[in-house]
């Protein structure tokens, strides 16, 4: 065998494990959970926030007493994700999810959770696109939510961007399939919302992200 052909397998042998390192380095890590259950570490104006409380292991979003609304976001900024957590409410809440920006930087896309302030029905699970028109758009609304919600339980949510499609699933079942939308195109901080003009309590625990290929 000729020299040179030695050396070309020997590069591609010390070569190997270095292409194996960058593979692995490159794959999703999995779900990691970005609330400790213990305070506001990893999220946005954590200190001194009067509108979010961590109560037993529990991350609380609750209005004063001027009803004014809130947004909790986390500190790291996503792009294709997925959320993953439990969410607790009772009665007439608007909270919600938010993931990506518009290409504008003036809007989130969001997951609904509770009652739509504008269509006075619950909307849970459905994704809200505030620049559209139509604000809740019809491949975009929740199948199902009757049968899978638990009243005043925990209830867990997913809600996942890759690509320009968006899912939803709600305790196990997809709710919302590939709903499409080109418009979210910058990547984000995850949100998390107290809506204003409305007295409401919302709690979210084990809350979970999955970054996506």
């Amino acid at each position: 065998m000729k020299p040179q052909h030695y050396l070309s397998i020997l590069l591609s042998v010390l070569c190997l494990p270095l292409a194996q390192a960058a593979e692995e380095k490159a794959a999703p890590a999995g779900p990691v959970t970005i609330f400790n259950g213990k305070d506001l570490t990893g999220w946005k104006d954590a200190k001194d926030n009067k509108f979010w409380k961590v109560v037993d292991g529990i991350l609380v979003g609750e209005n004063d007493e001027k009803l004014k609304g809130n947004m909790l976001y986390t500190e790291k900024a996503y792009y294709n994700v997925a959320v993953e957590c439990e969410v607790r409410f009772s009665g007439d809440i608007d909270s919600g999810i938010m993931l990506r920006r518009s290409a504008d930087g003036k809007h989130d896309i969001q997951m609904q959770i509770g009652v739509s302030r504008s269509l006075k029905k619950d909307m849970t699970c459905s994704i809200y696109c505030s620049p559209l028109k139509v604000k809740y758009p019809e491949a975009g609304q929740a199948k199902r939510l009757a049968e899978l919600w638990k009243k005043d339980d925990w209830n867990r949510v997913r809600f996942q961007a890759n690509g320009d499609k968006y899912s939803v699933w709600l305790n196990g079942e997809k709710v919302v399939n590939d709903y499409t939308d080109p418009f979210y195109t910058k990547p984000e901080s995850i949100g998390l919302q107290i809506h204003p003009g409305v007295k409401m309590k919302v709690e979210y625990r084990n809350i979970k992200v999955e970054e996506l290929n």
